[in-house]
């Protein structure tokens, strides 16, 4: 989406910053500027798998220190630039690994993306039942646990889909707090402009029939419109 393709260039990633070995690099070298002012990136690749082997090789090798605090490997790598942002986005798989668990204990707030659809309603609940369960065994041996926020948000949403806007008047009713308001609808005109590694707000509205790329546009904003409002509420301050 950046133009940078980390499988193919020779790119550090996130690893370099988290690596427990002297080759190590503060996150500052790895950050790269997009072609979006005011946006720079931190790229995967493959390679931040090896993380998930790294861990418990520390915790058991002459590291063992730094091993068990690996849940503070981001959170320390994000405190050298620390004064250079105002949000920083983690996006993390749909795994429970040493990675995704040192990734939310540098979060103040958890966006969980979900398709209404049953079977992912009901992959997405296991999840948090098993992620409620480690945080909670993180917190009780003294580990701080910043979050301030949680929120659902429908993606990929079709109202026109009956059973899936049953799904989510029924999440609605279960998670009415932690629920966004406003969908990301389906929409071909994001599925264009992803085919072109761009996002919405790239392409030339003349490109794309003016009523799909306008529905498409309004849900992107209402909902990036209230996130941000989340954020700023949550930092306390305009």
């Amino acid at each position: 989406m950046f133009g940078i393709q980390p499988e193919l260039d020779e790119t550090a990633s996130l690893y370099e910053a988290l690596r427990f070995d002297d080759e190590r690099k503060p996150i500052a070298e790895i950050i790269q500027k997009t072609n979006v002012p005011n946006l720079n990136i931190v790229p995967a690749n493959l390679v931040l798998q090896e993380y998930e082997y790294d861990v418990p090789l520390a915790i058991s090798g002459k590291k063992g220190q730094q091993g068990r605090l690996f849940h503070m490997r981001i959170v320390n790598a994000l405190k050298e630039v620390d004064s250079d942002y105002d949000v920083v986005i983690i996006d993390c798989p749909p795994q429970l690994g040493y990675l995704t668990i040192t990734a939310l204990m540098a979060s103040t707030g958890i966006l969980i993306t979900i398709h209404p659809q049953m079977l992912d309603i009901m992959s997405m609940s296991q999840f948090l039942t098993m992620l409620g369960g480690i945080l909670t065994s993180i917190a009780e041996v003294g580990a701080e646990i910043r979050v301030k926020w949680f929120r659902y948000l429908i993606t990929r949403f079709e109202p026109t889909d009956i059973p899936q806007a049953q799904m989510v008047g029924f999440m609605q009713s279960m998670f009415a707090q932690n629920m966004l308001n406003c969908h990301v609808l389906k929409s071909t005109a994001i599925s264009d402009a992803s085919i072109r590694k761009q996002t919405l707000y790239e392409v030339d509205r003349t490109d794309f029939v003016r009523a799909t790329y306008d529905r498409a546009m309004e849900s992107l904003n209402a909902s990036n419109a209230e996130i941000a409002d989340i954020i700023h509420s949550s930092w306390g301050r305009r």
